[in-house]
């Protein structure tokens, strides 16, 4: 694929930064492999990571074909909400991982699809990840998209680039809002404090995040639970790592159950975070239809709304 770069911003930008923008579905390493590997060039010339770019530049990006290894397929049961030649759409439950990774090489739901798809996915995003397009956290539940062929696989690629793939998520939060809805606008990178972490950076570090969110119900403290908890809508027009947990808790709103950026001495730690991919919208690759797909709550997440409404 081919990207042409022309831009008014004041900012010096990296080429790895401009590329991890728009290629959402791989992660910052694996562009910086790729640039390093030569797979990326810059004008026609192998050229680094943080090369600045210029306006006028042509930048080329090779994604190899995946290398054969061993992750084998696995019959794990899956909640399908559509599939057809091009697509599966999967309600994730809570503590399946979405792709292999250390100390992960099975029970993902790679695994799974490689089971029920045989050999129908696609291979852009690398050899751990035949399918993938984007992720939800392990301990996250709800919808998530795989593609079968990398048509499919660019296609739904490009929209997540352009931010017009629907992401809708139900999450409960500690602590009242005084507004019923706004938008967290802050930039996620690593932590420098702990690099298994994010968090919210300046403006000229890390990736754009914009997080909409909206009130759906306020609960007063519980005779459980002590605090105030909301119950929040979150839209995405960005998908960074953690990225609802990380702007909800940088607002003083951490997630009920987040054991990374709760709170201490949380009546829900050690049940995962209660953060629901609810509704998931897309435009199909093939056919051009606009498609919009919802599940329900987790029955364990209904279960604590009830105790909180009681």
């Amino acid at each position: 694929m081919t990207f042409s770069y022309n831009s008014e911003k004041q900012n010096k930008e990296r080429l790895d930064s401009y590329l991890a923008e728009r290629l959402t579905d791989m992660s910052r390493s694996r562009i910086q492999s790729l640039i390093k590997s030569g797979d990326v060039t810059v004008n026609g010339a192998k050229t680094k990571a943080g090369y600045i770019l210029a306006s006028g530049d042509t930048i080329d990006v090779n994604i190899p074909e995946p290398e054969v290894i061993d992750i084998c397929a696995e019959d794990i049961p899956l909640d399908v909400v559509y599939e057809d030649d091009d697509v599966i759409v999967i309600n994730k439950p809570k503590d399946m991982v979405v792709h292999p990774a250390n100390g992960h090489y099975s029970g993902t739901l790679v695994n799974a699809l490689m089971h029920h798809c045989k050999d129908s996915l696609s291979g852009i995003n690398g050899e751990m990840r035949p399918g993938i397009v984007h992720r939800i956290d392990k301990d996250t539940t709800g919808l998530i998209i795989a593609c079968k062929n990398d048509k499919a696989h660019n296609c739904i690629a490009a929209q997540l680039a352009e931010h017009s793939i629907t992401r809708r998520y139900i999450a409960l939060v500690y602590n009242n809002f005084n507004v019923d809805e706004g938008t967290v606008d802050a930039n996620i990178d690593r932590s420098k404090a702990d690099r298994k972490m994010m968090a919210v950076c300046p403006p000229y570090e890390g990736r754009t995040a914009v997080t909409h969110y909206k009130v759906l119900e306020r609960f007063p403290a519980h005779a459980q639970y002590k605090i105030p908890m909301t119950l929040v809508e979150c839209k995405l027009d960005t998908g960074r790592t953690h990225q609802i947990r990380v702007h909800m808790s940088h607002i003083g709103h951490p997630l009920a159950g987040d054991d990374t950026y709760g709170i201490k001495k949380d009546v829900f730690a050690g049940k995962g975070q209660y953060l629901h991919a609810a509704v998931l919208g897309f435009t199909h690759p093939s056919t051009g239809e606009r498609m919009e797909f919802s599940a329900p709550l987790p029955d364990y997440f209904e279960e604590t709304l009830k105790k909180l409404k009681s």
